[in-house]
């Protein structure tokens, strides 16, 4: 699977598929909610987004041509000095287990660094097993509440990295 798989910078046309694969997962977890980035206005327009927020970064895992899915890095308002936000960490179902949405955050935590970052801040859901049991193999741990302002009151796990 590695050998056929590019991990890219988000381009315009990548918008529509992305912000499928995000609400699709969202509605096979029961977690497609008000407060989540399934009703965020943003998710429709990642590209756009990422692209007028200094040192943010959203990438896209392509495989044989076709995207499977995205994570990114995001300056997140009002989080604490040297933080940035891992956000919108999606894969299409069967794409999921495989060792690609670790891919992607290697990607994304090394792009961090790049932009001098110390370290990243998560929200995710408990419905969301495979994705914490991830987290907290790369080394994340739960904080007691949600820092920054990222809108998505809905989330109740909260982890940092330090990186």
């Amino acid at each position: 699977m590695k050998n056929n798989m590019l991990i890219r910078p988000i381009q315009p046309q990548d918008n529509p598929l992305i912000a499928k694969i995000i609400r699709t997962a969202l509605e096979e977890y029961n977690e497609a909610k008000p407060g989540t980035v399934y009703t965020d206005p943003t998710t429709d327009e990642l590209y756009e987004t990422f692209s007028r927020a200094p040192k943010s970064g959203y990438f896209i895992a392509e495989l044989e041509g076709k995207s499977i899915g995205g994570c990114g890095i995001y300056p997140t308002k009002n989080l604490p000095e040297g933080y940035a936000e891992l956000v919108k960490i999606y894969l299409k179902s069967e794409y999921r287990g495989k060792g690609i949405g670790k891919q992607l955050m290697d990607k994304s935590i090394a792009y961090a660094k790049e932009q001098g970052y110390t370290h990243l801040y998560l929200e995710s859901f408990p419905s969301l097993k495979e994705a914490i049991v991830l987290y907290e193999k790369i080394g994340f741990e739960r904080v007691e509440k949600p820092l920054g302002d990222s809108g998505h009151f809905a989330c109740d796990v909260w982890m940092v990295l330090k990186i």
